[in-house]
């Protein structure tokens, strides 16, 4: 049930990103459309792209993340709950490994971030 539960997590932020992203696609077509079918053509479609290339890498890696942390966190209590004995020597590279989970997702975040700042 917490494996479902992660993977809606990861999915709910995945749809949060992309319709973060779809405000700004949209007031891009709506300002394409006024100008002109001239200006559709041009590099403005390019920008509707970035949009939601920029979305969809926060959507997959937030997806991904969220799913190797819940593959983590459940490899390293059942390791805990076979052998509590060794649950100081599992526990600190569990810790090391979610942290560099969620430095990978950061990382798509903050290269979303200069996806946008392209437009």
């Amino acid at each position: 049930m917490r494996s479902m539960t992660k993977w809606l997590a990861g999915i709910g932020a995945g749809v949060a990103a992309m319709l973060a992203a779809l405000p700004l696609a949209l007031a891009d077509t709506a300002a394409a459309e006024a100008m002109g079918a001239a200006a559709a053509a041009g590099p403005d479609d390019t920008k509707k792209f970035i949009a939601l290339a920029a979305g969809f890498c926060v959507c997959v890696a937030a997806f991904a993340g969220a799913l190797g942390q819940g593959r983590t966190a459940s490899a390293a209590l059942d390791g805990i709950a076979r052998n509590p004995q060794a649950s100081d020597k599992i526990f600190v590279p569990m810790l090391l490994g979610l942290a560099f989970i969620e430095t990978l997702v950061i990382f798509s975040f903050l290269i979303s971030i200069l996806m946008y700042g392209k437009i």
